[in-house]
């Protein structure tokens, strides 16, 4: 079975050991407080099973975290269950690079996957413009109390999918036009007063230095400095509820905490000088939207569009910051972020988590699967779920092999998890919100 899943996956046997990582690794525990590694004696029980619905192609995995110390005697971990008769390797630090690289994952995903249909991407925005401006038709006809509240929700339900589908131009995986991306992507940010070049290229900078403790653009470790350097009030905002979900506005204006600029300001030092037009012109667009939305509160009235726009406006905001957290945070997962020459494209790509959001998947776009997103951004979101299911054997390594409890010495550990089911109860995933609470108040 091990054979298979490595042939399968274009992989070479995996040596007998791997070299210990030098200093460098941070291990996050709480947002405020991110600490660096002392070698310690961990371990971790990892079970892996399949469901067979629609997520048949998603893993389900759950890795809990304890510690123990070196006299205890530690459990032999069973892999079997995952890989058939492969063992873990001796003497295998979990803190030692993949054991595969960024082409045996590329490798095992289809062809196809990798294609980009411009009709097919503008279906998906047809269909959710749509759905955006049949749900303002109805509230605003109903006008009920009882309605307003399902329209707010639903509303800012759909801002955040327009702005995943921004994102996606963005990322040029929404067609292989440069100006038809440009295009599109402008129209759909600007909807939601996002400037989308501005975010663009921050958001570019996020992919090609996720994991890194200073590269990062954005919900990174604060070091120890910067965080005493924060005023009360900015302390509150940052880790006290419901503040750090009402954060990307601020975000957009003036960055992350220990760094300056603005995402509207071409000579930002977010900005290199070929991209202050790129940034002019999307500032210039952000700027007519909003005052679209100025002229339209003086023809409707404030309240009406405060109802209509305004509080749907927040909802978007509010799943933004969610769903951005949960990615690149866990309770149960503890994440790793790297410095210098520990960090690498592949490592932090693989320190991202899966979500699973129920039914809402294919509203917002597959967006949950996220490891993979983040190795490949350029692959479409209608294929992200086969191009998960094809790469699970390369993925799956990285679960089961990252994991070992024989190590004496461990610097930090490697999880991800593909398409990973938390669990999801009843209409809503409202079970997300307990890892959201959790590590927000400082428990991860």
């Amino acid at each position: 079975m091990a054979s298979w899943v490595l042939s399968a996956s274009g992989l070479k046997p995996l040596p007998s050991a791997f070299p210990r990582p030098g200093v460098g690794a941070v291990y996050r525990d709480s947002l405020s407080k991110p600490r660096f590694l002392r070698p310690a004696a961990t371990g971790s029980d990892l079970n892996i099973r399949f469901s067979s619905t629609r997520s048949s192609s998603r893993m389900r995995a759950s890795v809990p975290f304890q510690v123990a110390s070196v006299e205890e005697e530690e459990e032999e971990p069973n892999f079997n269950d995952a890989i058939g008769e492969a063992e873990p390797p001796a003497g295998f630090d979990p803190g030692a690079p993949p054991p595969f690289n960024l082409a045996d994952i590329r490798a095992a995903i289809p062809k196809h996957c990798w294609v980009k249909d411009p009709w097919k991407s503008m279906s998906y925005v047809a269909r959710d413009v749509a759905v955006v401006f049949g749900l303002a038709a109805a509230a605003a006809y109903l006008n009920n109390w009882i309605v307003w509240p399902l329209y707010w929700a639903a509303q800012g339900t759909m801002f955040w999918a327009l702005f995943v589908l921004g994102h996606d131009c963005g990322h040029g995986s929404f067609s292989s036009n440069h100006k038809l991306n440009s295009v599109a992507g402008h129209i759909l940010h600007s909807s939601i007063l996002v400037p989308y070049h501005g975010w663009r290229i921050s958001h570019r900078t996020h992919h090609q230095n996720h994991g890194h403790v200073e590269n990062d653009e954005s919900w990174h470790p604060l070091s120890e400095k910067i965080f005493r350097q924060l005023d009360s009030a900015t302390r509150t905002l940052r880790f006290t509820l419901p503040f750090p979900m009402l954060a990307y506005p601020f975000y957009l204006w003036s960055r992350s905490p220990g760094k300056s600029g603005s995402h509207f300001d071409p000579n930002s030092d977010l900005f290199v000088a070929s991209e202050r037009k790129d940034v002019i012109t999307s500032t210039v667009c952000w700027t007519a939207m909003a005052a679209l939305l100025v002229g339209l509160t003086f023809v409707m009235g404030p309240m009406q569009m405060l109802k209509l726009y305004g509080i749907p406006y927040w909802g978007f905001v509010m799943w933004l910051d969610f769903v951005t957290y949960l990615h690149h945070h866990g309770h149960d997962d503890k994440l790793p972020w790297y410095r210098g020459k520990e960090w690498s494209y592949l490592r932090g790509g693989l320190t991202t988590l899966d979500r699973d959001y129920g039914w809402i998947n294919n509203i917002h776009h597959d967006i949950g699967t996220h490891v993979i997103h983040h190795l490949f951004p350029q692959i479409p979101h209608y294929h992200l779920i086969e191009a998960v299911s094809a790469s699970f054997a390369p993925l799956c390594l990285t679960l089961c092999y990252r994991q070992s409890l024989k190590e004496e010495n461990k610097a930090t550990f490697y999880t991800t998890k593909l398409y990973c089911k938390v669990g999801f109860f009843g209409l809503f995933p409202l079970n997300l919100n307990e890892f959201l609470l959790v590590c927000v108040d400082g428990s991860c």
